[in-house]
């Protein structure tokens, strides 16, 4: 199932994600670092929904109390409870 999520706090403005049976197959993120963001994309792939979660969540990025990494938390929490 795809399905998107609108970021908060970050430079990115969306994640697009791809979950199938609990398994991440693919992310795809709207602005940011680019070459960050699909390297990210590419490590998940195929990783268990929970465990992307407790990789990423609460991640900082500088200053900011957010990421890109911990929004993809985020955005997986809020799949998860759909």
């Amino acid at each position: 199932m795809e399905f998107s999520y609108k970021t908060k706090g970050v430079c990115s403005s969306s994640i697009i994600i791809d979950v199938e049976d609990g398994i991440v197959m693919d992310v795809k993120f709207v602005g940011g670092c680019n070459g960050n963001l699909k390297g990210i994309g590419a490590l998940v792939k195929g990783m268990k929904v929970e465990d992307v979660i407790e990789r990423l969540d609460n991640i900082k990025c500088g200053f900011k109390n957010t990421s890109c990494p911990a929004q993809l938390a985020q955005a997986l929490k809020e799949y998860k409870q759909v």
